[in-house]
């Protein structure tokens, strides 16, 4: 019996490195495993004749069982290398890289539309003696609305549709209050001239034309005797650089707590020229800010004698500045992540 055992080992360990020699892959390799060694495999069923051994023969059967399976176990650990290096040389083959030819070359972004019109806005201001100026975007009550002559229960607040954080706190509804505060860092100091660019937030609906944070530019000069007439030259000569020389301006009588007289601005129309069309309604004319001389209590609290000096202010939303600059109709296409339209510009 033992005889018969042993030659049953033997012809095991031979069968079974000739199967892992044939083994084309790592599954195989693991089938063969599971075949001969495993729990119900071929070497454990041969073990079970271990009780019709003689006593005398079985620890020399115990050892050549367990020389068995060691050498099973080396040649399906040698055959897995291989395997996994023919693997390893085969991709290496199927992704070689010719480095001699040329690269992909990197896409180069762009700033984004908005942030151009904003930095041509602040350009053509600069060039006129404007500073830049910024303040933050979550704002006190009392800078946001009380110091630009926004009373407790003025009903000009509703119109704002403020985020409001607490009683006492704002997310800005407009870029105004930094007009009052760079006047008191800035007091006595004249002339004052200052832009202030920044995002804001309104509880308006996502739509065409209105939505929840827009991009605004208000501006402010204060000095010795500055007239409206110093408003509309100022604005007037923006829109020529803006348009195109040939753009004419156009002041219409309106109201804002914190001008006074107030006034809203046209261009003539950039798509027709000023003759009438679909984009302009037909009247010629589009809108695209608001103005007026700085109100007397806005001016007192910025530091200011309003008996002294005069000043006027304005202020656009630079998203409508761009889509009337380059004929866009939807304001939601600048917030969307559409690189189809974003890189256009």
């Amino acid at each position: 019996m033992g005889d018969g055992l042993r030659h049953d080992l033997d012809a095991l360990r031979k069968e079974a490195g000739l199967a892992v020699e044939r083994a084309e892959s790592l599954e195989a390799l693991e089938e063969i495993r599971v075949r001969y060694l495993g729990r119900k495999g071929m070497l454990t069923r041969a073990l079970r004749g271990m009780g019709g051994v003689p006593e005398a023969d079985r620890p020399a059967i115990g050892r050549l069982a367990n020389d068995t399976r060691d050498e099973i176990e080396r040649l399906l650990g040698e055959r897995r290398d291989g395997l996994g290096r023919m693997a390893m040389s085969k991709r290496l083959l199927e992704e070689a890289v010719d480095v001699t030819l040329p690269g992909i070359p990197a896409r180069v972004g762009t700033k984004h539309v908005v942030q151009q019109v904003l930095e041509e806005i602040e350009d053509v201001f600069i060039g006129m003696g404007f500073e830049i100026e910024e303040g933050p975007e979550v704002e006190t009550d009392y800078y946001n609305f009380i110091a630009l002559n926004f009373p407790k229960d003025h009903p000009a607040r509703d119109m704002q549709a403020t985020f409001v954080v607490n009683p006492e706190i704002v997310l800005r509804t407009h870029t105004s209050p930094v007009q009052v505060r760079g006047m008191l860092k800035r007091k006595p100091r004249l002339p004052l001239r200052l832009i202030a660019p920044g995002r804001c937030y309104r509880r308006d609906p996502a739509d065409a034309t209105h939505s929840p944070v827009f991009t605004q530019v208000e501006g402010l000069a204060v000095d010795v005797g500055v007239s409206m007439g110093d408003l509309k030259g100022t604005l007037a000569e923006f829109a020529r650089r803006m348009y195109g020389p040939m753009t004419r301006t156009r002041f219409r009588p309106s109201y804002f707590p914190f001008t006074e007289p107030s006034a809203e601005v046209d261009v003539s129309c950039t798509v027709c020229g000023g003759s009438g069309c679909g984009v302009c309604g037909g009247t010629g004319w589009l809108e695209i800010l608001g103005s007026g001389m700085v109100h007397p209590h806005v001016l007192e609290n910025g530091g200011y004698d309003p008996g002294k000096v005069t000043g006027f202010a304005f202020g656009m939303g630079v998203e409508r500045i761009a889509m009337l600059k380059y004929g866009i109709d939807d304001i939601r296409l600048f917030h969307g992540g559409d690189l189809r339209f974003l890189r256009q510009f």
